[in-house]
């Protein structure tokens, strides 16, 4: 099994790091070669996603990604900067669907900014579609207004679109995943304004008539928003589009008490995936060893089920990460009165010692 792992920038070799020694420590065979990815390869190869990555990762059985980013590209031309690499690996690798599961550990109750009557046994799985939407619309550009309510002012336009496969294919993922869960789907919208949500909503409708068994709710993207601070235990399985599926994974992964706990899978039509912890690069904080490793390693344990077939494995590292957390070890996003504080390798450390049975000291 070939993995191709990019770490990519700031804390992303660092979280790697642990998730790649925690992979070790499960003896299976796993082939892992790495490659520069975003800034680190733009200042190596001249661009964020060299065809020597991206051809590494067409050719392995599965993508271990960290982060990509830093402040001091922000001034290349959009081409140039370090995104354009996730977002150029999950064009050219087919990966339309996002699943991020939001879990509140027993644990980090206390770490969510909610009260832990709230979170306790939260367990949502958001499902985003990731290649089409206003990311990838076109046309996209400047321009000088011809109309609107300031003809002749310079412009910016992008296009929110979506066709009927690109909808259909990632609600039949919402709804095969409802039925390994509670049997409800969410499908979040702007039905009310855009047209492009009404459309969205009609055919999410239409594909539902193939699950009779699983529940079907629709919901304003606003009113999802509120619904996930104020009873987010009402929600299963959630689906939606691109925009909306990066704010809300990201505000849901506050529930659980750090957006360092949120794993990720970008999946293919056949199960190959791309898996990355859902936060970025963090480079304020890069270099000083304090990032939680986690939400990299349970991405791991889902390239583990997922795509690699090994889901057995993958318990292995989930129960780990729990038996962590139960010892009282925190790293500084999750660290309350009462647990002991650790670093990014200590943390990593600790769940190799959990996976091959030494003792965890809290």
């Amino acid at each position: 099994m070939k993995i191709a792992v990019l770490p990519g920038d700031g804390i992303g070799t660092e979280i790697v790091a642990e998730a790649v020694k925690v992979l070790n420590v499960l003896e299976l065979p796993l082939e892992m070669e790495e490659a520069v990815v975003g800034g680190a390869a733009y200042e190596a190869k001249g661009h964020p996603l060299p065809e020597a990555t991206l051809q590494l990762a067409k050719d392995a059985d599965a993508v271990l990604f960290g982060a990509v980013g830093d402040w001091k590209f922000d001034k290349l031309e959009r081409a140039l900067r370090p995104e354009q690499a996730i977002l150029g690996l999950r064009k050219h690798l087919g990966l339309f669907a996002n699943l991020r599961p939001a879990l509140c550990y027993e644990q980090l109750t206390h770490a969510s900014s909610l009260k832990p009557e709230l979170v306790a046994g939260l367990d949502i799985l958001i499902i985003r579609e990731l290649t089409g939407d206003i990311y990838f619309g076109q046309p996209r550009g400047r321009r000088t207004a011809v109309d609107g309510h300031f003809p002749g002012a310079e412009e910016a336009f992008d296009t929110m679109r979506y066709s009927r496969p690109e909808i259909e294919r990632i609600a039949h993922v919402a709804f095969q995943a409802a039925r390994r869960r509670s049997n409800k789907v969410t499908s979040v919208d702007k039905a009310n304004v855009l047209e492009t949500f009404q459309f969205w909503k009609d055919v999410v409708t239409e594909v539902h008539a193939q699950y009779p068994d699983v529940e079907l709710e629709h919901m304003y993207v606003d009113n999802a928003a509120m619904q996930l601070v104020k009873a987010p235990k009402k929600f299963d399985v959630v689906v939606t589009g691109n925009m909306f599926g990066d704010i809300l994974s990201d505000e849901a992964a506050m529930l659980t008490g750090s957006i360092g706990m949120l794993p990720s899978a970008s999946l293919d039509a056949n199960n190959k995936g791309l898996y990355e912890p859902s936060h970025g690069s963090a480079p304020d904080i890069a270099g000083k060893g304090v990032a939680n490793p986690l939400a990299t390693i349970l991405s791991a344990a889902m390239m583990l089920r997922y795509t690699l077939a090994q889901p057995e494995a993958a318990d292995r590292i989930e129960s780990a990460v729990r038996a962590v957390l139960a010892a009282g070890l925190r790293t500084p996003d999750i660290h309350s009165e009462g647990t002991r504080k650790v670093g990014t390798r200590e943390m990593g450390d600790a769940v190799v010692a959990a996976i091959t049975g030494k003792t965890i000291t809290g």
